[in-house]
């Protein structure tokens, strides 16, 4: 791709080491830099816009998060309610997600997949007792048995499909606005490769044979735990799309004018990794 997107981008080392070093951990956690985040949202500044990242002395109670550190800061997130504070408010990473700086957006994508994670995995999935988290927040300990359990992400292609000219099949949900349109998209099935996903979901979602099938870049997508695999692929030009397994309201080939000119059709927003596919392919054609 031109450039990574907008949540692929980061630049705080993960530190992985330092998560299995407890005293390690607490002496990190004396001089951090906190994000408190809250049903995928964190405090966001007007101006900038930045996160609202706050001392380790006025974070509020909740489970930790170890994010990581750079040259300036350790990083943690903490699961609490949001503090009020002038000049910031609650934003997601659907609206502010594109205009993070990269340390910030790589900060909020991970402490926003790691709160999702830990909220729904509150019981050993072998034998059902509670589970608690350790190592920073990267592992949960079940508290019978002592199993671990790491974090789990689903691997979803998301794929451009071009007739190899001018052309490209977008198409649209009906809960989505009026006019929007985007690139088809499902999730990998057990047992089956990216690539095979991609030729699946196309033919199951709009009856069309896809070939030359190209990785083109990733990007996590935390809603709740998606990693986006992002891929173009090429069908014939006499194919026609259309809605087949009740996924789509309708799919439809669409000329490079007419994404370029825009008019009534709404396009992702720069935050979607469906975005960088379908800006890359206009600077190409």
């Amino acid at each position: 791709m031109s450039r990574p997107p907008a949540l692929s981008r980061a630049t705080v080392d993960r530190d992985a080491t330092r998560r299995e070093d407890p005293e390690a951990l607490a002496q990190a956690w004396t001089d951090a830099r906190v994000l408190v985040v809250h049903d995928g949202r964190a405090l966001v500044t007007d101006d900038g816009p930045a996160l609202l990242l706050v001392d380790a002395a006025d974070a509020p109670d909740g489970d930790r998060y170890f994010l990581g550190r750079d040259a300036q800061s350790a990083y943690f997130a903490v699961a609490a309610p949001l503090p009020r504070r002038l000049g910031a408010r609650p934003q997601g990473l659907r609206e502010v997600g594109a205009l993070l700086d990269d340390r910030d957006a790589g900060l909020l994508a991970h402490a926003v997949g790691l709160a999702n994670w830990h909220a729904t995995h509150t019981h050993c999935p072998r034998c059902g007792a509670p589970t608690e988290s350790t190592k920073g927040g990267a592992v949960r300990r079940c508290t019978a048995d002592g199993t671990e359990h790491f974090p789990r992400t689903d691997p979803a292609v998301i794929m451009l499909v071009t007739d190899g000219g001018g052309r490209c099949v977008l198409g649209r949900q009906a809960v989505w606005p009026a006019g929007r349109y985007s690139t088809l998209a499902g999730f990998v099935e057990p047992g089956e490769s990216a690539e095979l996903a991609v030729v699946r979901e196309v033919a199951e979602e709009t009856g069309i044979v896809v070939r030359d099938v190209v990785y083109r870049g990733s990007q996590p997508w935390p809603f709740p735990s998606s990693l986006m695999l992002g891929y173009r692929a090429v069908c014939d030009p006499d194919a026609v799309p259309h809605p087949k397994d009740g996924e789509l309201e309708d799919a439809r080939w669409f000329t490079a004018d007419e994404l370029r000119n825009g008019g009534s059709l709404l396009l992702p927003t720069p935050v979607s990794i469906a975005w960088h596919l379908i800006t890359d392919w206009l600077a190409e054609v």
